[in-house]
């Protein structure tokens, strides 16, 4: 069996695999994951993306994305290879605000933490395993498997928060 790429939507995410091996579908699935929280926060402004619409939640576009930078070096740095590494952000969830901080900015460092974690995992199989490293389920074995699995539900349930965020922020909806 064949892994065909099957291209990319009319707003430039990728399309996931439907077809094919495992590991690629689980990947091109956190991939469309990631693509689509960067274009439902495309075009904000740094005050739009420090509004917190949906109350009484204080989530906003920005802590969205500075947690989801924060998640991606959890698991794949802390849990997957097992360093010690520091926070992102100085806020350990990365949901709290910095002043000079903008969208920018934690994009950046988003996207750092995903290629750090995708050579990471690069290096690995489904079946190898690391340990959780905080929270109450300290110790636990999870397979990079599970990782995955995990990273693909965690951004579908942000993405849908995003998706709210986004439209009482300027009433964009669509993706």
């Amino acid at each position: 069996m064949t892994t065909r790429t099957p291209g990319t939507l009319p707003d430039g995410r990728p399309v996931p695999l439907m077809t094919g091996p495992e590991r690629p579908m689980l990947e091109s699935w956190l991939d469309f994951h990631r693509a689509t929280l960067e274009l439902k926060f495309r075009g904000l402004d740094d005050i739009q993306a420090r509004l917190a619409p949906a109350e009484p939640s204080a989530l906003t576009p920005l802590g969205l994305v500075q947690h989801l930078a924060e998640v991606e070096r959890n698991w794949w740095q802390r849990v997957v290879a097992g360093l010690d590494v520091p926070p992102v952000f100085e806020e350990a969830t990365g949901y709290a605000l910095d002043p000079g901080r903008g969208l920018d900015e934690a994009f950046t460092a988003w996207r750092g933490e995903v290629t750090r974690g995708r050579r990471l995992r690069a290096a690995r199989s489904l079946e190898d395993t690391g340990r959780i490293t905080d929270g109450p389920m300290t110790g636990a074995e999870v397979s990079v498997r599970w990782v995955l699995i995990h990273l693909i539900e965690e951004y579908a349930r942000h993405n849908g928060h995003a998706d709210i965020l986004r439209e009482r922020i300027d009433g964009t909806t669509g993706f």
